[in-house]
């Protein structure tokens, strides 16, 4: 059996500062021994880790659409943000990869999951994070459960850690497996574990993406 936390971002995110060689310090530590790495709208940080971590890596993004996130996992490219859910999942499974929706009810009382979840959508969706730890709210979290359970889809779990400190928070117990069509067999023999990560995790990542901001615009004023 392994531990998947099946969602975690990399500094290559505009919102996250963790180094790639401190992520894999802390897996190990920890006993996390499989990673889905889902930066915002890149691959980039994936890609290098997959390449140079001693565990098992999943190449992840969350991208964005004009009315949420979907993510795509084993991707060998990046799909670009901005483009319809339909014309987003329609690359991801032009390059063999499976589509996830990330925290399906949101962070907040006034999210727009519904307007992601539609049935045309969910036809394509393969994946449904269930168990989000930024995810504050109970009650998210059940709709969450209910719908994957609902519209048969394999259930995920993931950190969304953005800081050193919240990996390892939700992953899943599962069985060895080889490629995506292993991936949603061992899932849907997973057990998930998971823990919220609390409000401060979320303050981490708003300095994370001011910070980006202040150096960037810095960088740019520099002759």
């Amino acid at each position: 059996m392994i531990r998947a936390d099946l969602h975690i971002h990399t500094c290559y995110s505009v919102d996250c500062l963790t180094p790639l060689e401190r992520i894999v310090e802390r897996c190990l530590q920890l006993g996390i021994n499989c990673i889905a790495v889902a930066d915002h709208n890149t691959i980039a940080g994936a890609l290098k880790l997959r390449e140079t971590a001693p565990l098992k890596v999943i190449v992840a993004e969350e991208i964005q659409t004009p009315v949420g996130e979907i993510m795509g996992l084993f991707l060998s490219e990046r799909v670009p943000p901005g483009l319809s859910p339909q014309e987003t999942i329609s690359r991801i499974k032009s390059q063999g990869g499976l589509v996830g929706i990330p925290h399906p009810f949101g962070r907040s009382l006034f999210g727009n999951a519904d307007r992601l979840i539609s049935p045309e959508v969910l036809s394509r969706v393969d994946v449904i994070e269930t168990y989000n730890s930024r995810t504050p709210f109970s009650h998210s979290i059940a709709r969450a459960q209910r719908l994957a359970i609902e519209q048969g889809k394999a259930a995920s779990a993931g950190s969304d850690a953005h800081t050193l400190g919240e990996i390892g928070r939700a992953y899943v117990e599962m069985p060895e497996f080889d490629g995506p069509d292993g991936f949603l067999k061992s899932l849907a023999q997973g057990v998930i574990f998971g823990q919220k990560s609390g409000y401060l995790a979320h303050v981490a990542s708003t300095w994370a993406r001011i910070r980006k901001h202040i150096l960037d615009d810095s960088s740019r004023s520099s002759p």
